[in-house]
């Protein structure tokens, strides 16, 4: 079926959901067990699949919602490129559609960018069955709000994506991991000082006793930074880094709710029971814990951070910290100017809408 055709299917079954029908989106599944338990009919993009384009000299791809990340990631990397915010799969057959959904990046996130920073344009379809399409091809693409950008981290509430353009980077010549047996709070010390040196920090972990750090750019750089940071080079290093993306590591292997913490990097230890992990050099913590909700919300906003229940837990309840009034008051905005009817992905972000 041609991209059109597919286009304009997807378009009528969601123009067709009128009255009491709600869709609910699915793609390759890997990425169902975050947010809340979306109800509806499910309307798949399994099909919808394909890059679109791809211009090297350019650094530029753009490609269907559908479209698995492993076929996106093959093709730069035949041209030495990237996506530069490593965007966790959590399943061999993840999408580019769903990580843009749920707006997931990996380690690199803080020195990089995130997956929002990389996203150009976006071609969806609205709650009223109407395609859109927003920003372009080029970063300097709109003269007023970026709305492709709004529906990074969306998980389809405001629209069904369709296609998404974004920015990818050339590979580092070279990458180095260094580890340093520490405690917590000096590691975060430790990553604070070197935030503010010239050195090519591209991810900063801290699990169990040890601080790991990676280093990318150039050879003679990496020379350098190694000098004067010392620590011992982990040989497994690019392991590691996957192994924390995909949620692999050890830490992860546990039962109790796993919950996100985003906080300012220079946070101290947050008085909250449970097992840490500190990822992108202490801006993201992920915690093992079965403490009550109120009580994770209530310890990260007292630090001016927010707190998602990231997998496990009570998905019937809510996950995501609730929202100020007047940013709820915005999202309800949102969410009446692009799907008024309540069409799309019900239940997913809130029991609300």
């Amino acid at each position: 079926m041609a991209d059109s055709d597919q286009s304009q299917e997807l378009a009528d079954a969601v123009r067709a959901a009128t009255g009491a029908t709600r869709l609910r989106i699915v793609g390759s599944g890997t990425k169902n067990f975050y947010g809340r338990v979306p109800h509806g009919q499910p309307l798949s993009l399994a099909k919808h699949r394909g890059i679109v384009s791809y211009e090297p000299t350019e650094l530029v791809l753009t490609a269907r919602a559908g479209t698995p990340l492993g076929e996106i990631e093959a093709a730069l990397a035949a041209n030495n490129q990237m996506l530069a915010f490593e965007p966790p799969h959590f399943g061999e057959p993840a999408t580019l559609g769903g990580t843009i959904a749920c707006g997931f990046s990996g380690p690199a996130r803080p020195y990089t960018g995130a997956a929002r920073d990389f996203v150009l344009g976006a071609t969806i379809i609205n709650g009223k069955g109407e395609v859109l399409s927003f920003g372009g091809q080029v970063m300097k693409n709109v003269a007023g709000y970026d709305l492709s950008r709004l529906m990074v981290g969306a998980l389809g509430t405001l629209g069904v994506l369709l296609e998404i353009s974004l920015k990818v980077l050339p590979k580092p010549d070279a990458e180095c991991t260094l580890a340093f047996k520490q405690p917590a709070d000096r590691a975060l010390e430790q990553i604070a000082t070197w935030s503010g040196l010239p050195i090519p920090l591209s991810a900063a972990c801290h699990v169990g006793d040890r601080l790991y750090v990676r280093l990318s750019g150039y050879e003679q750089t990496i020379r350098a930074a190694r000098t004067k940071l010392g620590g011992d080079e982990n040989r497994e290093g690019t392991k590691f880094w996957q192994a924390l993306r995909e949620h692999r590591l050890n830490f992860f292997e546990n039962d109790a709710p796993l919950w996100r913490l985003s906080v300012p990097p220079a946070t101290a230890s947050i008085n909250l029971p449970g097992d840490w992990l500190i990822d992108w050099g202490g801006a993201q913590r992920w915690l093992r814990t079965t403490a009550p909700s109120t009580d994770v919300w209530a310890a990260t906003q007292r630090v001016g951070g927010h707190a998602t229940l990231f997998r496990g837990g009570d998905r019937a309840a809510e996950v995501f910290q609730p929202l100020a009034a007047p940013l709820l008051q915005l999202h309800h905005n949102l969410k009446q100017a692009f799907d008024p009817d309540g069409v799309l992905n019900p239940g997913r972000y809130t029991a609300a809408w």
